[in-house]
């Protein structure tokens, strides 16, 4: 299963992943990306490749 992982500090909470992300894995809490269900995730990484502040990994 994936395990979507967030830089918090590097988030700047544009909501691209959030956007981009085809299993709606992610939330904008507080202005910073939350993986709030992770276990939607596909794995399809498009918010890893996607996030400008390169905040965002996906672990297989």
């Amino acid at each position: 299963m994936p395990k979507v992982i967030v830089d918090e500090e590097a988030c700047t909470g544009c909501g691209i992943c959030a956007d981009e992300c085809p299993s709606e894995v992610f939330e904008i809490v507080n202005d910073i990306a939350k993986a709030v269900r992770q276990d939607d995730c596909t794995a399809c990484k498009l918010c890893e490749l996607d996030c400008p502040s390169e905040a965002i990994v996906v672990e297989e």
